[in-house]
Formats: structure tokens, C-alpha cells, sequence
């Protein structure tokens, strides 16, 4: 028998970003619904999880949703449509790339992304439900990988330490090298350095 039958069952999703703040890389997002009779220990706020419990997390969520997916927006359409409405549309993606159709998605933040199902937003979801805390954590993980990748491609920003942040060391890379390629030109410490240059 089909997991999801009869038709009214109630099918929930979690979704969460990881990378709305940083000055450089996509945003991504990641949807997920978790699987009542498997149980994952440990599932968090990814912020609140060392580099090392994410990353042994993210493999057992992968396998024991129901379903799960990741959804980017490039650096050209958070510049294009602003990081709002490009967090919205990795979100959608996310949703699309589930292969099941939530009937309910609980979103962490006060932010409701416009998707095709009823939609629940909650503070601190991200920390206090399981489907949210598992969308977080695949979010920042599958993030954290694709900004090391990135620190291979653009050395000296040091990427792969501050996945795209602005810490103290990033700002003085993009002084001393300019911003690259899949740097967020509309960011204001970015925009500010290229009218200063130019």
C-alpha cells in the first residue's frame, strides 16, 4: 500500500535556507518530510550543531525522509530580484524537487514563501520542529560544500572558512583582490567597494 494512502492524509513538509546574509554564493534551500517511524536523534538548528554533527546528520536524513530536495538561486538572480525574492524561489524549488505533494509546509522565520500548499511559518522552527531542523541542516551542509568548491575555483577569499560572510578576512580579500565572479554586487559592502573603484 501506497506510504501516503488514503488520500487525506496530511503530508508536511519542513523547509529552511542556509546563506541569506553572506556577501558571496547562492542561497540554497532545502525541503523535507521526515518519516514518522523513523526516528533521527539529534536533528537541530543547524547553527546550533557543530560542522562535524551535520555533516553525519545530513546522510541519515537523506535516507530516511520520505522525501527531500535542495533548491538553489544563483548570485545573478539574488542581485536581479533581491535576496527576498530569491530566497522565495530557491524555496520553491526545494518544494518542486520533492517528488510528493506536501498538503502543509512549516517554514522557519515569519516570512511565508508563496508555494502551492497551505503554508505555516514559525519562529525558530529551525529549532524546535524536526522537519525544519532537517531542512536547515541539509541546507547549510549542501552550502558549506558548494562554498568549498567555490574557495577552489576563487582562491585567496578564503571561502571555504567563512562560506561567503562577511568576516574581517573576507573584507580585506575583496579589497585587495576585488569582488569575484559570484560575489553579490547589490550587497552594500560589495556595491560600496565597486563605487568606490569605479
Amino acid at each position: 500500500m501506497d506510504l501516503f494512502e488514503p488520500a487525506n492524509v496530511e503530508i508536511v513538509c519542513g523547509i529552511d535556507e542556509a546563506g541569506r546574509g553572506p556577501l558571496a554564493g547562492p542561497v540554497c534551500a532545502a525541503a523535507v518530510v521526515l518519516n514518522p517511524s523513523r526516528f533521527i536523534a539529534g536533528l537541530n538548528d543547524s547553527k546550533q550543531l557543530s560542522e562535524k554533527k551535520r555533516d553525519a546528520l545530513a546522510p541519515l536524513i537523506r535516507e530516511f525522509a520520505v522525501a527531500w530536495a535542495v533548491g538553489w538561486a544563483s548570485v545573478e538572480e539574488i542581485d536581479e530580484l533581491n535576496i527576498r525574492q530569491a530566497n522565495f524561489l530557491a524555496m520553491k524549488r526545494a518544494f518542486a524537487g520533492l517528488g510528493v505533494t506536501p498538503t502543509q509546509a512549516l517554514v522557519d522565520g515569519n516570512d511565508p514563501p508563496p508555494l502551492s500548499c497551505k503554508v505555516r511559518c514559525i519562529v525558530g522552527g529551525d529549532a524546535s520542529e524536526p522537519a525544519i531542523s532537517a531542512a536547515s541542516i541539509l541546507a547549510k551542509t549542501s552550502r558549506d560544500a558548494l562554498m568549498i568548491d567555490l574557495c577552489a575555483q576563487y582562491p585567496g577569499y578564503g571561502f571555504s572558512k567563512h562560506k561567503g560572510y562577511g568576516s574581517a578576512a573576507h573584507m580585506e580579500a575583496i579589497r585587495r583582490l576585488g569582488p569575484s565572479p559570484v560575489h553579490r554586487r547589490t550587497f552594500a559592502p560589495v556595491r560600496d567597494m565597486l563605487a568606490r573603484a569605479g
